[in-house]
């Protein structure tokens, strides 16, 4: 898949974004920027976590971009009884007397993570060691996972009984914190109408695995001026209380602020905003785009803020 020059990669890119966008739509009614998210993450080469009540499509969704996107795709169903091998894989004495790697559900394109948030933090680490390194060790041994690699985590956000709350820094690995409402009147009743007849939507392969590596090289390769690029690296200091860009209302308001890696997200995400909305180069209203499912989980609020009823999100407006 070789394009004349980057612009022409760059409307490519949007015009595959289009089409995957509407081929989506025929299974997923409404959560449009939970989809917009979801394929930024992809295209930035981040993972995503997707935090909703039961029963809002989440896994139909991440089963629905998989199709689309002609990869191979696991789900994993988090337990507390799951092991790290369950995830990643053992060895086994086979017939020859010697051992061999038998690969786990890890080895796939997209994962999904099915209430991720359920599962002993021993085998949190297991799937955080792929999400990073994108490869595991077995027995000593590392193995490289295929590409692209790809996880979408679901978390319950009312349920807080025998469940163990991902750590700091396993949360900043995911790009996105992605919160789904319910849907409106409207878009419920198209879901139930769909959903209890005996219509089954066809969906179309739009990209393979080689493309979809393609075009996160092009979004690495995107010009960012040098305006925009402070702007996104202030915009995270901002939220570290105590520090020279930091307002005496953020000191009052978090605890903590956002590291490094959220300054990196901002970025690449905003440069794959700014090409799926046909722009070649990102500007500061993309990256206040993207800002609030990067930012949310990535900064711990105060006591002052819980007291007044203010949300991540609602702190992160404040910062624009």
């Amino acid at each position: 898949m070789q394009h004349r020059s980057d612009v022409e990669a760059a409307d490519a890119l949007k015009q595959a974004y289009q089409q995957i966008r509407s081929e989506i739509g025929k299974v997923i009614i409404g959560q449009d920027e939970v989809v917009k998210f979801v394929l930024i993450s992809i295209f930035s080469n981040g993972h995503c976590l997707l935090v909703g009540v039961p029963g809002l499509a989440k896994t139909l969704l991440v089963q629905t971009v998989s199709q689309v996107l002609d990869l191979d795709f696991k789900r994993i169903q988090f337990t507390p009884d799951l092991m790290p091998s369950d995830i990643i894989g053992s060895e086994i004495l086979g017939e020859d007397r010697n051992f061999k790697f038998i690969p786990g559900p890890v080895f796939s394109n997209i994962i999904l993570a099915d209430e991720i948030n359920r599962t002993p933090p021993k085998t949190q680490a297991a799937l955080l060691e792929a999400m990073q390194e994108k490869a595991v060790t077995a027995a000593g041994v590392t193995h490289k996972l295929a590409q692209p690699f790809f996880v979408l985590a679901t978390q319950n956000p009312i349920e807080q009984e025998g469940t163990y709350p991902l750590p700091e820094a396993q949360l900043d690995r995911f790009m996105f914190n992605v919160a789904l409402n319910y849907p409106s009147f409207k878009e419920e009743l198209q879901v139930v109408k769909n959903t209890t007849s005996t219509l089954k939507a066809d969906v179309k392969k739009i990209l393979n695995a080689e493309q979809i590596i393609y075009f996160q090289q092009l979004v690495r390769n995107i010009p960012v001026t040098d305006n925009v690029m402070e702007y996104a690296v202030k915009l995270v200091s901002k939220t570290r209380p105590n520090s020279e860009f930091a307002t005496p209302q953020i000191n009052r308001l978090l605890t903590w602020g956002a590291g490094p890696r959220a300054s990196q997200f901002l970025i690449l995400g905003a440069k794959c905003h700014a090409v799926i909305n046909g722009k070649y180069s990102p500007d500061i209203e993309d990256v206040q785009a993207i800002a609030k499912p990067i930012l949310s989980h990535r900064i711990v609020r105060s006591y002052h803020a819980e007291a007044e009823g203010l949300s991540a999100a609602d702190i992160i407006e404040q910062l624009f």
